[in-house]
């Protein structure tokens, strides 16, 4: 059984002040018998959303209504909608399934006798009240109440809670339960949606209350023996997760079968991409194994260079703070373009300095044809035979075949002949087109990647694949993506590796219009990388931890959960740094070592394939 709680305050009004103090205190809702159109918009200012006691010409995020006042609500969706149980029965029952409510709240003594008409065939609607203690708390789950309202609760005493709670799965929401994206789109003005969207994490539950995020220099919000960090209180954080896979609770059997050497299906990847709690720590265990069993203790990376050529760009993908296009010049930076001279002799500086990999990837210029793309990779093949070129995302390829007008495979072929080695996986973002339709409208769609990618590694090209998550996501397309790729990689056998890119949030266009989350949870981006090891299991052996998006200590832990590589040096990486991210634009191949060793794993440099460059020691 999951038990949902919510960490809500009646007030008789919200001020800017009182708003901000409330959501650092931990409370996500704040109810008002009949608020003001300024309580919500200082609610939504500062992470907060208010709920309504009655009906007015101010929307608010949701309702508590009584059965005949609720029934007037009748168009909007349950999910907004908590019913008050007046007493009556049959106004009650009426109300649920005529509205279908995703909660009916009553007092204490009531539960028991209101849980039991609830539990009706054709409602699903949860039982809501009000707790004061522990102990309140666990007599209204034993009396049928699966949603409880906490006022003042700090993270020690809602720990006490979940404990004394045992067996049943202690869930946070926020003012609903797990609504998608795309409902909460549909259905909430911009600001409230907004607010909501800074509140929750890609299930629709409300996010964990740790300041970290992909891209800042906080400390990772984990100690050695954990990886989820679910809770903060310190009997969480302090404490250890069972062994093995005794939390895994209903994914045992998933990860029982991963460790016999079954790949989950679609619905079993979604399942694990949304553990949570102790079950993230049983994700990670299984992969861990599978990484020892198929790669060993040494941990990889390469000595390369990044030449993001330009940031100039006419697509409009929403997450890019990297791109300069006509609309976006007051984002961070000047825009660019490099001539060749100066790529090839960044390309020369790197060699210089024992680079064996230089990385191509800029914008979409508006000018670029696809003797571009050629030309760069002929000039710096002319200055440097045996530097490996890893080059042109699948969208710049699209793009190049299509301003030649030439067909997809004979553009591959002069790139290839012309000294191209491999494609970078980017451009992928996330493989659904449900997804893509908003994060990014004018790029090419799931089809037409997989499309260059198969043309590619028909021809000889390897590549890598990445997965950008975080943002309007969720497990369920997140579990699509991994598909995907496995489909490819049955078909071709071309993926060298599965690369995972948080969200880094702080400077994209679409989390400061308020249309995204502020990236992936610590958790999401520990079941990304686990569970692309177990999902890619006998097809893909190498999963790479991006230091430049979690930083070198969040990097260490990701070699704990599935993980074997931490990607290149850089010299330079910008379009991370341009999201806003902290982290350094340069290791050495030294510090990757200190990195690696740290993580208890042996180094090795290796080239852009995973050949030996140069042996551990």
């Amino acid at each position: 059984m999951t038990v949902t709680f919510s960490r809500t305050r009646p007030v008789e009004s919200v001020n800017p002040i009182g708003a901000a103090t409330r959501r650092r205190e931990g409370t996500l809702a704040l109810e008002l018998d009949s608020p003001e159109r300024s309580d919500v918009s200082f609610a939504a200012e500062n992470g907060l959303l208010v709920v309504s006691h009655t009906l007015t010409d101010v929307e608010p995020a949701a309702w508590v209504l009584s059965p005949e006042e609720a029934l007037k609500e009748h168009g909007r969706p349950g999910w907004r909608l908590t019913l008050l149980d007046d007493g009556d029965r049959e106004a009650v029952l009426d109300a649920a399934a005529r509205t279908r409510c995703a909660f009916v709240r009553t007092g204490r003594s009531a539960v028991e006798s209101l849980a039991a008409r609830l539990s009706l065939p054709g409602l699903s609607t949860s039982v809501s009240v009000f707790v004061d203690d522990v102990e309140q708390g666990l007599a209204a789950v034993a009396a049928g109440a699966s949603d409880l309202l906490l006022r003042d609760w700090d993270a020690e005493r809602i720990g006490q809670l979940r404990d004394a709670l045992g067996g049943r799965d202690l869930i946070e929401r926020s003012v609903f339960g797990p609504v998608s994206v795309d409902e909460a789109r549909a259905e909430l003005p911009g600001d409230l949606f907004a607010a909501w969207l800074r509140q929750v994490d890609a299930s629709g539950w409300a996010r964990p209350r740790v300041d970290w995020a992909p891209g800042d220099a906080k400390p990772i919000p984990v100690r050695g023996h954990r990886f989820s960090s679910a809770w903060t209180d310190e009997a969480w954080v302090s404490g250890r997760p069972p062994a093995g896979l005794a939390g895994a609770g209903p994914l045992f059997p998933i990860l029982e079968a991963s460790l016999e050497g079954k790949q989950p299906d679609v619905a079993a990847l979604e399942a694990l991409l949304g553990a949570r709690g102790d079950q993230v720590d049983a994700v990670v265990w299984t992969a861990d194994r599978l990484r020892a069993r198929t790669v060993g203790d040494e941990a990889t990376y390469v000595v390369n260079r990044n030449i993001n050529y330009t940031n100039l760009c006419y697509f409009r993908c929403g997450f890019c703070a990297f791109s300069k296009g006509p609309r976006s010049l007051d984002l961070r930076g000047e825009p660019y373009l490099m001539g060749l001279e100066e790529i090839v002799g960044n390309a020369v500086e790197a060699w210089e300095r024992g680079a064996t990999e230089v990385t191509l990837q800029g914008g979409i210029h508006p000018d670029f044809t696809g003797d571009f793309y050629a030309e760069v990779v002929e000039a710096i093949k002319a200055a440097l035979p045996q530097m490996h070129i890893h080059g042109f995302t699948p969208l710049e390829v699209w793009q190049g075949a299509h301003t030649l007008g030439v067909t997809v495979k004979d553009f591959l072929i002069r790139l290839r002949d012309a000294g191209l080695g491999t494609l970078p996986g980017t451009a992928a973002e996330i493989l659904d087109d449900r997804v893509r339709e908003h994060l990014c409208p004018d790029k090419i769609r799931t089809s037409q990647w997989a499309d260059v990618m198969i043309t590619a590694h028909e021809l000889g090209l390897r590549a890598t694949a990445t997965i950008m998550f975080g943002h309007i996501d969720d497990p369920a397309s997140w579990a699509r993506h991994l598909e995907v790729i496995r489909a490819i990689q049955r078909r071709t056998g071309g993926f060298t590796e599965m690369v995972p890119l948080p969200f880094v949030h702080m400077g994209s266009p679409i989390y400061l219009r308020g249309r995204a989350r502020p990236g992936p949870t610590w958790d999401e981006v520990v079941l990304i990388h686990a569970v692309s090891r177990i999902a890619f299991d006998g097809s893909i052996p190498n999963i790479q931890a991006s230091w430049v998006k979690l930083g070198t200590d969040g990097a260490a832990r990701m070699l704990g959960a599935g993980a074997n590589d931490i990607g290149g040096t850089l010299m330079g990486e910008r379009i991370t740094r341009a999201a806003g991210a902290a982290h350094g634009q340069e290791m050495s191949p030294e510090e990757l070592e200190g990195v690696i060793r740290s993580a208890g794993r042996q180094p090795r440099r290796r080239d852009t394939v995973y050949g030996v460059v140069q042996p551990s020691g």
